[in-house]
């Protein structure tokens, strides 16, 4: 039996965005540099992706790699990115702001909320780096997010699966956990049943040798990789039938 699942694509490139767009994917995580878990994409790259039509574009208010930790300057950027990418049509933003001892900042991320003026703000995997995940989630709350991204505190979904189904458990009716962090093709099965989720989130990204390429979308230190429009449909076919 189907069920109502969610499953957003993490996308780095134009290419990828279309291959969410032919796949089926429910939405876009629109970003740069996946080699540094995800920064703020360029505005001519936003305004591409919404012009693609079809799946709704959130982007990743990152301004720089490192912590999440964020000076008045980062703070700036990331208000000026906002309003920009407002204009450009997206459908909402993914952030993290934590304070040094490593708990959510409600203030600045509520602050970030209320300039979205309702469009979905996102609370990406800063989330996992907190010491303490149900007080967490309690302040994402707080501070007016819809959505949280986690892989329930651990290096992937696969590991935090139970940890998952309890934060999803916890969450029910007031905002929505997105599994994400290593979720593939061959374990979004397994991850769905554990969890219980409804929102899963992945990049889908196939290493790919030269030779074989098709649609580029990330190259660093000669590894490269795709996201094949195939492997988008399988997973949103595989996680509605979990």
């Amino acid at each position: 039996m189907s069920r109502e699942v969610t499953f957003e694509l993490c996308a780095e490139t134009l290419a990828a965005c279309v291959a969410a767009r032919e796949g089926g994917s429910d939405r876009i995580e629109l970003c740069s540099a996946l080699s540094e878990d995800g920064l703020t994409p360029s505005h001519a790259l936003i305004r591409a992706a919404v012009g693609l039509g079809g799946a709704p574009v959130y982007v990743m208010l990152r301004p720089r790699a490192g912590d999440f930790v964020y000076s008045d300057g980062d703070l700036r950027l990331m208000r000026e990115d906002l309003a920009h990418a407002r204009s450009l049509g997206v459908s909402g933003f993914v952030l993290g702001i934590l304070k040094p001892d490593g708990r959510v900042d409600v203030g600045r991320t509520r602050e970030l909320v209320e300039l979205a003026a309702g469009l979905e703000m996102t609370f990406h995997r800063a989330f996992d780096q907190t010491p303490s995940l149900e007080e967490a989630l309690e302040d994402v709350i707080a501070a007016g997010c819809r959505r949280v991204l986690t892989s329930g505190g651990a290096p992937d979904v696969v590991a935090g699966a139970e940890s998952l189904r309890r934060l999803v458990e916890r969450a029910r009716g007031r905002i929505a956990v997105a599994a994400g962090g290593g979720l593939r093709l061959a374990n979004a099965v397994a991850v769905a049943r554990i969890t219980g989720a409804s929102h899963f989130h992945g990049s889908l990204r196939r290493k790919v040798s030269r030779a074989a390429q098709k649609v580029v979308i990330h190259s660093a230190a000669r590894e490269e990789f795709v996201v094949e429009a195939d492997d988008v449909r399988e997973m949103v076919r595989v996680l509605r039938e979990a």
